[in-house]
């Protein structure tokens, strides 16, 4: 699984109530669907450095697979949770949402899940 590089998001799907669902402020929601991100990922190993930009905000996230590591919600909050590996996607799961990040031909796509409410993002390296 090879996720270094610069990724543009181009296309998201149900992102609106997917915010909702996580309890994101409408200011929050506003702000985030107004600006799709670039996200930059440096991948070491085991070790990853995710950036995520927006003109109004950058966060920076950094793991190791199978560790326990404090993010960084949309919305400010702070959570723990581990991202593990499996079958080349990276999965997250928290106490509000499942991520699994995967790479299909040029595109990552990422598919978060929040109780019955499904988001998805797709992003192409730049």
């Amino acid at each position: 699984m090879d996720f270094n590089g610069t990724w543009k998001v181009y296309s998201e799907d149900n992102l609106d109530d997917f915010l909702k669902a996580v309890g994101a402020p409408d200011m929050v929601a506003k702000m985030r669907r107004d600006n799709k991100p670039v996200i930059v990922i440096e991948q070491n190993g085991k070790d990853f450095t995710c950036t995520v930009k927006t003109p109004l905000v950058t966060k920076v996230h950094s793991f190791t697979i199978g560790k326990e590591t404090e993010f960084t919600a949309v919305d400010g909050r702070k959570f723990k949770c581990a991202v593990r590996e499996e079958n080349g996607k990276l999965i997250t799961v928290s106490d509000k949402f499942t991520s699994v990040r995967e790479i299909q031909g040029d595109e990552m796509i990422e598919t978060m899940t929040a109780g019955s409410v499904t988001f998805i993002s797709k992003s192409k390296r730049v």
